[in-house]
């Protein structure tokens, strides 16, 4: 915590800085490149990365010599595919890649455009795209996440994407190259039969089964925009069909560029019934909100990301863009003129208290269900009740999701050596380590072991500068306190320097549990907790602090001493001593 009231105040309206939103989290919130560069500040937000459009086959494949020559792959030609993949590999299990997109009806080489090579064939067009699936392998035999096939629902007399021949793709946005003429690519993977009126998009599957041969262990994707909103139901039936004729899906991408002004409600129900009907985990693949006002880009994001994340069926999060007028569409930016727009200034807030309550139960990489381990006692036994628990001490974290032993934005502001591998703001003090920096929605947790059950009274030793800090205590997940008000040191003394008793009669079960420090409203320091047999207990620890002043032949001292009532009350007072110059006590009063 900060010694001087001025910072403290000001740190109030800071939000911190994060090395990136979902560190450590179940599950990535990434992004993709901007304007075919990955920026200096892409890690310090995204754990993973989509190029926008620089592994989309037309980004890359070209032939040498006309359409009947050599083919060439130029991996970073466009928009940084193979600097992506790489900057994701730079730290391993850490940042993660998604290879977008290996078939769709856009971007697709111009050598496959009926128009502009009228000599291209079924055949040939087979051959390029087998050549293809092998020079992605070749370049890149690890993929983690694979968008196999985008943009291929049949909704009105088109595609989404011109496959067969130009069409009009997002919010209306044509996608396609109208000198092109659509391409062989359907025809090519095998076609599209038509069963009782309902496609069977035999194209689909058979380039998942292509996919899956070349990439045993990659999360391979379904992808497409409209379906949380006019193309939900077409969007089901494709899925369906191409899972019961044997395409290898692992889940199914959700664009979302369609959640504009979509209610909290809404979004959730529509989720849920897309999952539950095609059986399928759910990538959110591409969200943005194309909005002019602040504040209501920024409901939107508070109404619909909080399920995103705390949701177990969802394994990832990808956001299409960042830099405002860098971005695909109009108004999606989230920083603008080098500013955090409000829906920026939300997401740091919330994923900062809210990483733990990630869940991923999918099995799909970054973050997912593994085998579980709890979290420890940090000096390898639990705290013994009645007793002293130092706050610094918290639980050592455990693996996988609710074995969490703390909660604490990334950025370590303490100047304390001491555990020095969490990103618990610790500090050095006269009486040792203390807590501080102690934001709202910050906790602690800490094994305890109650030797008795029956009832107790709780002390912490506390120091704040201003008025309004508090925290809670809870066992098990069950509140023990009301909330504890944090009193503000005594004027004229050195903010944080001047600590506090507070206490709470409580009621414990025998045997070990967890218990759990949580801060409502910031800013103080904690030093320790002490549990004493019965209500209404003696501090066996009371606080007793002298801080000197010299005053021509004599020196006063101020002692304080902090009481609490049954109700939590604090009774606080002063005494003053004078001493003269060989220490001899001449006078006191209160």
């Amino acid at each position: 915590m900060k010694k001087i009231f001025a910072l403290a105040v000001l740190a109030a309206f800071v939000t911190p800085t994060l090395a990136a939103f979902a560190d450590g989290g179940a599950k990535f919130v990434g992004n993709i490149t901007t304007n075919g560069q990955i920026r200096e500040d892409m890690g310090t937000y995204w754990n993973q990365i989509t190029p926008e459009n620089g592994c989309k086959w037309g980004s890359i494949h070209s032939l040498s010599n006309g359409n009947s020559g050599t083919s060439k792959f130029a991996w970073d030609n466009y928009d940084k595919c193979e600097s992506a993949y790489n900057w994701a590999k730079e730290k391993p299990g850490e940042r993660h890649f998604k290879f977008h997109a290996l078939v769709w009806g856009s971007q697709y080489p111009n050598f496959l455009c009926k128009k502009k090579n009228p000599s291209i064939t079924v055949e040939l067009t087979k051959k390029y795209i087998t050549e293809w699936f092998d020079a992605v392998a070749e370049k890149f035999p690890d993929l983690e996440y694979i968008d196999v096939v985008n943009e291929a629902i049949w909704a009105g007399d088109n595609y989404h994407s011109g496959y067969g021949k130009p069409a009009a793709g997002a919010n209306g946005i044509s996608t396609d190259d109208t000198e092109c003429g659509g391409s062989y690519i359907i025809e090519a993977l095998g076609g599209d039969s038509i069963v009782n009126g309902k496609h069977q998009y035999n194209f689909i599957t058979n380039a998942f089964k292509m996919a899956r041969e070349r990439w045993p262990k990659a999360v391979l994707i379904y992808n497409d925009y409209n379906t949380l909103t006019w193309q939900k139901k077409e969007g089901i039936e494709l899925v369906q069909t191409i899972v019961k004729n044997g395409a290898p899906v692992d889940a199914y991408g959700q664009q979302s560029h369609d959640c504009k002004g979509m209610s909290k409600a809404d979004f959730e129900k529509n989720l849920t019934e897309i999952h539950q009907q095609t059986g399928l985990p759910l990538i959110i693949s591409e969200y943005d909100i194309g909005e002019e006002d602040d504040q209501k880009q920024k409901e939107d994001f508070a109404n619909q990301i909080p399920f995103m994340w705390e949701t177990e069926w969802i394994a990832g999060i990808t956001l299409w863009g960042y830099i405002d007028g860098a971005t695909w569409a109009n108004n999606t930016g989230i920083i603008k003129d080098g500013k955090d727009r409000a829906s920026m200034t939300w997401l740091k807030e919330y994923f900062a208290k809210n990483v733990s309550k990630g869940k991923n139960t999918t099995g799909l990489g970054a973050g997912a269900a593994v085998e579980p381990e709890p979290q420890t006692p940090f000096k390898g036994t639990a705290f013994k009740i009645p007793g002293k628990i130092e706050a610094e001490d918290f639980d050592i974290p455990g693996v996988g999701t609710g074995n969490d032993s703390y909660s604490d934005d990334s950025e370590n502001h303490g100047d304390s050596d001491y555990r020095k591998e969490t990103t618990v703001d610790l500090y050095k003090k006269a009486t040792g380590v203390v807590v501080g920096y102690n934001s709202e929605g910050n906790w602690l947790e800490y094994s305890v072991d109650v030797e008795e059950a029956g009832d107790y009274t709780f002390f912490a030793a506390v120091a704040a500068a201003n008025d309004g800090p508090s925290f809670q205590m809870a066992l098990d997940g069950k509140a023990l306190t009301n909330t504890i008000q944090v009193p503000k040191a005594t004027a004229g003394e050195e903010n944080y320097e001047d600590y506090n008793k507070v206490s709470a009669n409580v009621t414990l079960p025998a045997g070990k549990h967890i218990l759990r420090l949580s801060v409502i409203s910031p800013w103080f320091d904690i030093d320790y907790f002490t549990f004493v047999k019965g209500k209404d207990a003696t501090d066996p620890e009371p606080i007793q602090k002298d801080t000197t002043e010299t005053k021509k032949d004599s020196t006063t001292a101020i002692f304080r001493r902090g009481s609490v009532t049954k109700s939590g009350a604090i009774h606080l007072y002063r005494i003053q001593k004078l001493y003269d110059l060989k220490g001899r006590v001449v006078r006191s009063k209160r």
